[in-house]
């Protein structure tokens, strides 16, 4: 199994203006996290797109590559790019020069994003909101397939036999789709053959579970292999070396930015109660010591034989010398006890991706 962190680069808000504080800093701090998973053996790490002063990273492509310069074997991810949004010859060209930077470790995550700001930014209707995803899905799987294109649709200017360049050195660079346990998602994936990273943020991971047969199922009636289609599960967490510290540092920020989210979309405050209500084994929050995470991991691969495990650990502002040490836990105890349990060693390509860019994406 791989096992990876990724983040939406989350900074503070003033609470009298609403105006985001320590962009900068929360940059720098990222990139050291992501050295920090590259030095202790962690095979992922992921950076969210967003477009609202709570975060930090706008165009991951451009942190990943800062990070492809002070890495070596960790893969480099956007969790996610928001598709339907976007131009995706830009992020075709953005991705597949990441992955020249990083010798072949660039892995796009298409989604359409949990937020909408950037659909009126880029001038994009929401009432399409279903359409652009397809579409623009549709457009950068043939771009990573052909050099030359072709190609007319509704919501982008049509291409009439144009170079796409530069090429990346993975043939094709891995495209996973997104999802948050949608049925529609699910089956678009596997009749694409595309990787799936199924977001369980709530709940009994069990109701999952038909999400993810419903994947496999399509992809064999399109003549896929199920079998070499990676599964990743993403999930909010914390490590620390006591279950009572890593509750005592994830709590505030993640309710904090769950509540303030909430008001925005009508949900109740996030409570002391409801959190804690999911950190038991069948809850979804991956907070606690590193013999409970891995617990709930190896659990969760008993239910859906997943081939990626991603944890996001800042939900909210979280304090960076906390996450550093969460990370650190995540990749030399958690990430070697899955290992030992599922019988597999370590993910990260290295010397295996420069001889088959696609080995590390079908582990």
């Amino acid at each position: 199994m791989e096992i990876g962190v990724f983040t939406f680069a989350e900074t503070p808000l003033d609470p009298r203006t609403g105006r985001q504080l320590g962009a900068p800093e929360r940059i720098r701090d990222l990139l050291e996290e992501i050295r920090l998973a590259d030095e202790v053996g962690l095979d992922v790490f992921g950076v969210g797109e967003h477009h609202r002063p709570d975060y930090a990273v706008s165009s991951p492509a451009i942190v990943l590559a800062a990070a492809a310069a002070v890495t070596k074997r960790i893969r480099l991810t956007s969790a996610v790019s928001v598709l339907s949004s976007d131009d995706p010859v830009r992020v075709f060209q953005d991705f597949a020069l990441l992955d020249l930077i990083s010798e072949g470790r660039a892995e796009i995550m298409a989604g359409r994003g949990s937020f909408t700001e950037s659909f009126p930014l880029f001038g994009q209707d929401l009432d399409d909101y279903h359409e652009l995803f397809d579409e623009k899905l549709e457009l950068l799987l043939l771009l990573r397939e052909e050099e030359i294109v072709t190609w007319s649709g509704k919501h982008r200017p049509a291409i009439a036999r144009r170079g796409v360049y530069p090429r990346p050195i993975q043939n094709p660079i891995p495209v996973w789709i997104a999802s948050g346990g949608t049925p529609t998602s699910a089956v678009r994936a596997g009749r694409l053959g595309l990787p799936i990273s199924v977001a369980i943020i709530g709940g009994a991971p069990e109701r999952f579970r038909p999400v993810v047969d419903l994947y496999r199922a399509a992809a064999e009636e399109a003549g896929h292999d199920p079998a070499k289609l990676p599964i990743a599960i993403s999930s909010h967490g914390f490590i620390a070396d006591t279950a009572a510290e890593a509750a005592r540092t994830a709590f505030p920020p993640f309710s904090e930015v769950m509540t303030r989210i909430g008001r925005e979309r009508g949900w109740p405050p996030y409570t002391r109660e409801r959190f804690d209500a999911e950190l038991h084994l069948r809850g979804a929050l991956f907070v606690g010591s590193p013999a409970e995470v891995t617990e709930k991991i190896l659990f969760q691969h008993e239910i859906f034989r997943h081939e990626r495990f991603l944890l996001q650990l800042t939900v909210g502002p979280t304090p960076h010398a906390g996450v550093m040490r969460a990370i650190e836990l995540f990749g030399t105890e958690v990430a070697p006890a899955v290992r030992r349990a599922l019988g597999g060693t370590s993910a990260r390509a290295g010397a295996a991706a420069a001889a088959d860019p696609t080995e590390a994406v079908r582990r």
